[in-house]
């Protein structure tokens, strides 16, 4: 039986106010109110996971997911393209939310070692690998090339030179693609943006043709195409996919004048959510602009979306510690910190608020200010947000957090790391255990001088 929902705004700050708890529900499909259990993810009380697992706790909607990786290839389907979907792993880790969409087809983006064996242990082909990043080391490019993946994508001439040398060493040959920096302003966050020339990523545009020649005479190199990502978070519309879209197309019209080799086009991902009520580009619109601008030339397009994919389905479940009124101001203190969800305090960022209580989801609400007991002023999640009076031990639901959220956790303060759980209908499943705090300081040593082991 679902809870009648509150039609007032979650935000009482007046010009500008924030959507409703009902407004915030309704957008996401994998999350209801029920009148007697509380806020649930797809058919599972997170009460009940609060009750088993503890908080604070990270929580994946499966059906989510799966929902979200086949919206966005029917979208690439319908517009009549050749295109090949490597979720960024960087987003969300999580083996069990890797193994989801490997069932899915999706293959992966990685960015280090570590990420490109989770994809290997999630059940990801090599063949279905990408690798990104600025920085390879000698030891990833080796692993690279030992699970024979589907591309490296190179991001300076030094980077070529190095992988030439270790792959003759080796007697392989390496399939690359050069990244390249179209210079296009994404007008997303400053530390997110990508694709500028003072960026540190890929190659400036105007290079790309020498290097590319480079690449094709160089041994233990393949040159299989061309790849771009101007950032991340964009929800601005198409203009700047299609400026770099439009750019790229002209770079392989001109290696193709040149007789060398393009057999596809990386396409990179960025593609933005809704945190809050701000409008978002659908699929259907990137697909679009790809197809308006590297469509003509014929070649399938890969895809590196991770944002997208794991964003939505995620949130990050919080106790309340205490409720404290200050002088001007009224805080809610959470056991959830910013060294779980560092996104407020890095970026500023918003993220939906829920009380996961049926009774608390229809209080009144007034302005609090939401924060961590991590001792920085810094750690806070929100100022001003209307929520009801929350007594100790209510919960707390935290939206939109399944991408960068737990990836980018740290144990600041002597915090362990938060538990992470996987809800698949009427079930679910602890998929990462809470650390413990002999595993935090399991790995702390003593020098002899100060009494340690010899």
């Amino acid at each position: 039986m679902a809870a009648s929902l509150p039609v007032a705004p979650a935000s009482v700050l007046g010009a500008d106010p924030d959507p409703s708890f009902a407004e915030l529900l309704a957008a996401r499909s994998h999350l209801s109110m029920h009148a007697h259990d509380g806020l649930m993810v797809e058919e599972v009380p997170l009460a009940r996971i609060a009750a088993v697992v503890g908080t604070p706790t990270w929580v994946y909607s499966a059906g989510a997911l799966r929902r979200r990786a086949r919206a966005l290839k029917s979208a690439l389907d319908g517009a009549g393209l050749r295109a090949s979907v490597h979720y960024a792993v960087k987003a969300n880790t999580s083996l069990a939310v890797l193994k989801v969409l490997a069932d899915e087809g999706l293959g992966a983006d990685v960015v280090s070692e570590g990420e490109l064996r989770a994809a290997r242990a999630a059940g990801i082909p090599g063949s279905g690998i990408v690798f990104s990043g600025v920085g390879k080391t000698e030891r990833e490019l080796r692993l690279a090339i030992a699970e024979d993946i589907a591309q490296i994508n190179l991001e300076s001439a030094e980077e070529a030179e190095a992988l030439s040398a270790l792959a003759t060493s080796l007697g392989r040959t390496a399939r690359v693609a050069l990244r390249v920096n179209p210079d296009v302003d994404a007008r997303t966050h400053a530390k997110i943006t990508t694709g500028r020339s003072e960026n540190k990523f890929g190659v400036a545009i105007e290079d790309a043709p020498a290097l590319y020649a480079r690449l094709a005479a160089l041994p233990g190199l393949e040159p299989v195409g061309v790849a771009t990502h101007i950032g991340s978070q964009i929800t601005s519309g198409m203009a700047a996919y299609r400026a770099a879209y439009a750019r790229l197309a002209e770079l392989v019209q001109a290696l193709r004048a040149e007789g060398l080799p393009v057999r596809h086009i990386d396409c990179g991902g960025g593609l933005g959510i809704p945190y809050r009520d701000e409008p978002a580009p659908m699929p259907e619109a990137l697909a679009g602009a790809i197809k308006a601008t590297l469509g003509p030339l014929g070649l399938p397009v890969m895809l590196e979306p991770g944002r997208w994919i794991a964003g939505p389905p995620g949130l990050l479940l919080a106790s309340v510690v205490l409720q404290k009124q200050g002088t001007n101001r009224r805080f809610l203190v959470l056991d959830a910190a910013m060294n779980d969800l560092v996104r407020p305090a890095m970026y500023d960022a918003w993220h939906g608020i829920l009380p996961v209580g049926p009774v608390d989801f229809v209080a009144p609400a007034s302005p609090a200010d939401v924060v961590g007991p991590v001792c920085e002023t810094g750690d806070t999640f929100a100022r001003g947000r209307a929520l009801p009076s929350l007594k100790p031990r209510a919960l707390v639901a935290f939206l939109d957090a399944g991408a960068y959220g737990a990836v980018m956790s740290s144990t600041y303060n002597m915090r362990p790391f938060a538990a992470e759980v996987m809800v698949d209908g009427t079930r679910f499943a602890v998929v990462r255990d809470r650390q413990t705090y002999d595993e935090l300081l399991g790995g702390n040593r003593l020098p002899a001088w100060l009494g340690g082991a010899p």
